[in-house]
């Protein structure tokens, strides 16, 4: 459990730093480490980074550090988004969905690491291409229990022109109302597989992912962000790679 509660940290830690990557993280620290199948992992891991994300969204908030035209035009249509990919989720097996997950990790790592492009002068981007990025950011979300963050980030940073603190409390806030909007929908899910939600272990990891996501937002303007991000990267390879072979070569 001790390891379990580090990962809880690591969790909160990478979503104040980064405004993304907690749930790259919950979904193997619930299957592999707390042995728990991983329908029950993916509800719970939505729970758990919505909570932590808006949590740590409320001081960002305070400082204006919210972009609201993203989060209107991003943020809600990724929920309806959300909720089509957890309804898509009961058409296949926990096994698709961590082969799934494992294959969003690479390319999480691909957006993570690639090298900043020359800057510019952003434009204001249309409302309508804010939408689909929503709508199949939230469908990803529902499908494989992350909040997205590790595209969102990028979509505001590059396409939305944001700067990185910006993009991250806009971020945070995006991926609480996606997350949420998931969970409800595997709560109805659940019980067909007669599995049910720990909310003691929802809550734990609620709790220490806060503090994390708070030292993580007061350590994101003391260390360079190229550098987290690369590293994060790495991380997600290994643990991409690792999921792919559990999966593909042992089976169950």
């Amino acid at each position: 459990m001790s390891l379990a509660l580090l990962g809880a940290l690591l969790i909160g830690l990478s979503l104040g730093l980064l405004g993304s990557g907690g749930a790259i993280l919950t979904v193997p620290t619930l299957v592999y480490l707390l042995g728990e199948p991983p329908k029950q992992a993916f509800a719970e891991s939505l729970l758990i980074v919505g909570g932590i994300a808006l949590l740590g969204a409320l001081p960002y908030a305070l400082r204006g550090l919210v972009d609201w035209r993203n989060v209107l035009f991003f943020g809600l249509p990724g929920m309806a988004g959300t909720y089509l990919g957890a309804w898509i989720s009961h058409f296949v097996s926990g096994q698709v969905q961590l082969l799934t997950f494992a294959l969003v990790m690479l390319l999480a790592a691909y957006f993570m690491a690639r090298p900043k492009p020359l800057a510019g002068t952003p434009k204001q981007r249309k409302a309508w291409r804010i939408v689909v990025d929503g709508l199949f950011i939230g469908a990803l979300t529902g499908f494989v229990g992350v909040g997205g963050g590790f595209l969102i980030v990028p979509a505001l940073l590059l396409l939305g022109g944001l700067p990185m603190h910006l993009a991250v409390g806009t971020s945070l806030l995006i991926i609480a109302l996606n997350s949420f909007t998931g969970f409800y929908k595997y709560l109805h899910l659940l019980p067909q597989y007669g599995l049910r939600m720990d909310y003691a272990v929802a809550s734990l990891f609620i709790a220490v992912g806060t503090l994390g996501s708070f030292l993580g937002g007061w350590l994101s303007v003391r260390l360079p962000q190229e550098s987290l991000k690369r590293s994060f990267a790495l991380f997600m390879v290994v643990m991409g790679v690792f999921i792919l072979g559990q999966n593909l070569v042992l089976g169950h």
